[in-house]
């Protein structure tokens, strides 16, 4: 009998990857079942996922997030990008000045703090630049060392987004907190409010997440009997910042899941809106209601 050689065509092709055609492979995605070489291949709780599965399901997975909406896996930025403002205003202050001790001679720090009296005839900047201004090294290491501790927490929790609108119009009611009830001659500085809109923030944060608030309001209580028992800090400064920011950072943690950013934006354009109608009223441009 006679023996024909097999042809060569019934002989299989190798399977190749299908991302690299010139690599044999005998594995297989066991979620798409294409066939994939060892580098397209991750491993998976069942088998292994191809690079594009493992793309693909990235994309679908909803991340989680905090109870302001913000995403969890975020890390805090803004806390390190508003010390170096602070710090590099501080530099100029001080240069401008000749001394870390006394900045009186500083034309910035001159202008940008808040003065009541320059500030009813157009000087409105002041509400938030003397935000920014710190009267020697102690002063600014104080509020940078509690914008560093608190500010990283509160920012993971509320976003970059949120923390800065809490930080900001923090400083804003503690700056209106002063037009409205302080002396007219007076001169206020620093970022102390804010930082107390950050601990009436983290409170109300607290709160929410049902933690024990012993903690921050024995740290609250301190800094305010601080803030009385020193003289030549503003105490309206800071409780003005500490009442803003708490209200602020409930409207954004209470805020319903339904329509959250439209709840929390229509809530800080409010409260801006009331500071600013106040500050209005306190300077006789928008008649009081009697």
């Amino acid at each position: 009998m006679d023996t024909q050689p097999a042809d060569s065509t019934d002989v299989p092709a190798p399977t190749v990857c299908v991302r690299h055609p010139d690599r044999p492979t005998g594995l297989r995605c066991s979620r798409c079942d294409r066939p994939a070489c060892p580098e397209c291949l991750r491993p998976a709780s069942v088998g292994q996922h191809c690079v594009d599965c493992v793309a693909e399901g990235r994309r679908t997975v909803r991340r989680p997030v905090t109870i302001s909406g913000a995403r969890a896996d975020r890390k805090p930025v803004v806390v390190s990008v508003l010390i170096a403002v602070n710090v590099i205003v501080f530099v100029i202050t001080a240069v401008q000045s000749g001394s870390v001790m006394d900045l009186s001679h500083s034309l910035l720090y001159a202008e940008w703090g808040l003065s009541p009296q320059f500030t009813a005839h157009g000087y409105w900047y002041q509400l938030v630049t003397a935000g920014f201004l710190h009267v020697n090294p102690i002063h600014i290491l104080m509020n940078m060392f509690a914008l560093y501790i608190i500010g990283r927490d509160m920012e993971r929790i509320l976003g970059p987004t949120r923390f800065t609108a809490v930080y900001l119009v923090g400083l804003l009611g503690g700056s209106v907190a002063v037009l409205l009830f302080g002396a007219s001659d007076g001169f206020t500085v620093g970022a102390s409010g804010a930082v107390f809109a950050l601990m009436g923030g983290l409170l109300v944060i607290v709160y929410r997440l049902k933690l024990n608030p012993g903690q921050v309001i024995g740290m609250i209580v301190i800094n305010l009997v601080i803030s009385v028992a020193i003289p030549g800090i503003s105490l309206l400064g800071h409780v003005g910042g500490l009442v803003t920011g708490g209200l602020l950072t409930a409207a954004l943690v209470y805020a319903p899941a339904q329509r959250r950013a439209q709840w929390q934006v229509g809530a800080v354009a409010v409260l801006v809106a009331v500071l600013v109608g106040l500050t209005l009223i306190r300077f006789g441009q928008i008649p009081a209601f009697t």
